[in-house]
């Protein structure tokens, strides 16, 4: 019942808040802000009342949706320890998105029910235990990402919506090929079933399935070639939107990966094993060669994001414990990371009304919170240690080296590079030299601002000097996944 709720809840306040008057409609912030602290509080709850020796899916709810010959359609919902931390970064980014959202004006009714419904359908993704359920999920959040970017966004912020929506949409095609193939060969949509599955008759070659399925989800992740809508999208999202795609949408790509190719087709996982590292060190390479190119502060996020999903995929392509383990820790750190840094290039752009690096300069001197919190998410990214990213690129590394140590290699060069970028950065922006027209701007305006930024940093810290905390969660479901890959 708890992981219903957590699904639910937002979009029933999304509908509450549609239903508010317009005298009240600056009121709908404070509903947001109630239902995603709900959410927190909720998954919190589930969280600490996991069982970490267990192991396998807990807090299960299942009920027939559409029973029609021989395929029943289910709602069927569960966490095991790689969607669980999964689902608790996604309601700590919920109530972040919320906050840094204080500020909008425009038709906020309409702002804030959009991103509650996001936030619903994200936590669908990542709990759906039935096939087609979770393609429900994963279609479902194009709708409000389309408003959120179309509406509120800037620059060509239609064509950047619609890129998205269209590059998402082909993907998903792929997928729900492969999802369909699967489901007719075992007679079922249910993953837990079909993860013990034998698929010996399939419509297509099992190598196929795979593929189409990996599209689909590399082109959430995003994977280089099929990542040119993440730099547009970002660029042109409000900071919210921003905090959420690269905090949790682009996380559904790697769990989808995980949870799918690997988890359902073992055996062609370890054929494609080569591929995935080397795909994931040529992603993070490129994604940094790129990055450095860049003019605009959001756009060289954004591809820094290509880069350090990059490092994702090759944990994934280890295919042992370790290596999915940091590709999971990766994932949540990169959310925290970039999440903060997302808010950081918003707070600065709001005082500003720019992100083109030539025409900032020495900001340090006006906002020294912000470029403290800048500098702070910069370190973080680069892979300081004793913040997430040191954890996460370091186990990918242990975990991938004894197989692919060509890969690691590249990969190695690639966390170089983002050492590069983004002190070059962060030097150009905050410490370079003091530009005059910028020195009426201050950085002290909403309290709001200022407890996003700290509960951010503090979990970046938090999962740096205690990584166990999630680890802990994360291993059991991986030590199950890789026994099935070596069966």
């Amino acid at each position: 019942m708890e992981l219903s709720i957590l699904i639910f809840l937002p979009a029933v306040a999304a509908g509450l808040i549609l239903l508010l008057p317009q005298r009240l409609e600056q009121h709908a912030r404070w509903v947001a802000l109630a239902a995603a602290l709900a959410m927190l509080a909720l998954s919190l709850q589930v969280f600490f009342a996991f069982d970490r020796d267990a192991g396998g899916y807990q807090f299960t709810q299942r009920a027939t949706w559409v029973d029609i010959g021989q395929f029943r359609l289910q709602y069927f919902v569960g966490v095991d320890g790689l969607s669980l931390p999964l689902v608790v970064l996604t309601t700590c980014l919920t109530v972040a998105s919320v906050l840094v959202s204080f500020s909008i004006t425009h038709r906020p009714r309409a702002y804030f029910a959009s991103l509650l419904l996001l936030a619903s359908s994200v936590v669908g993704v990542f709990v759906a235990l039935d096939f087609m359920l979770f393609f429900l999920f994963w279609e479902l959040e194009l709708f409000p990402m389309y408003l959120l970017i179309s509406i509120w966004g800037s620059g060509r912020k239609e064509y950047s919506a619609t890129k998205f929506v269209l590059y998402t949409i082909a993907g998903s095609a792929f997928m729900l090929i492969g999802i369909l193939v699967l489901a007719f060969d075992a007679g079922t949509f249910d993953i837990q079933q079909l993860e013990s599955a034998t698929f010996q008759d399939t419509l297509l070659p099992l190598g196929w399935v795979f593929l189409f399925l990996f599209i689909g989800f590399a082109v959430k992740l995003p994977i280089v070639p099929l990542h040119t809508w993440l730099p547009d999208a970002h660029s042109d999202a409000p900071t919210a939107v921003s905090v959420m795609l690269a905090g949790v949408l682009l996380k559904m790509g790697g769990y989808g990966i995980i949870r799918m190719c690997v988890g359902l087709m073992p055996e062609v996982a370890h054929d494609w094993d080569a591929w995935l590292a080397g795909i994931g060190a040529f992603s993070t390479l490129y994604g940094g060669f790129i990055t450095l190119r860049q003019t605009d502060v959001k756009r060289l996020i954004a591809y820094s994001s290509v880069s350090h999903m990059g490092i994702v995929l090759l944990g994934i392509g280890a295919l042992g414990t370790t290596g999915l383990v940091g590709a999971t820790y990766q994932m949540l750190a990169h959310g925290l990371i970039t999440g903060l840094m997302f808010v950081m290039i918003g707070l600065m752009y709001e005082r500003t009304h720019t992100r083109e690096i030539a025409r900032l300069g020495g900001l340090a001197r006006q906002m020294p919170l912000i470029a403290t919190g800048m500098v702070f998410a910069g370190m973080a990214s680069l892979g300081l240690p004793a913040l997430a990213g040191f954890i996460a690129e370091v186990t990918v590394f242990l975990g991938a080296f004894q197989r692919f140590e060509w890969a690691v290699l590249a990969a190695i060069f690639g966390v170089v590079l983002s050492a590069g970028y983004i002190l070059w950065m962060l030097q150009r922006v905050m410490f370079g030299p003091v530009r005059h027209e910028w020195d009426e701007l201050t950085d002290q305006r909403h309290w709001w601002e200022h407890t996003v930024v700290a509960g951010l940093a503090a979990l970046v810290v938090l999962l740096g000097v205690y990584p166990a905390l999630m680890t802990d969660v994360i291993e059991p479901a991986m030590t199950t996944l890789v026994a099935r890959l070596n069966a």
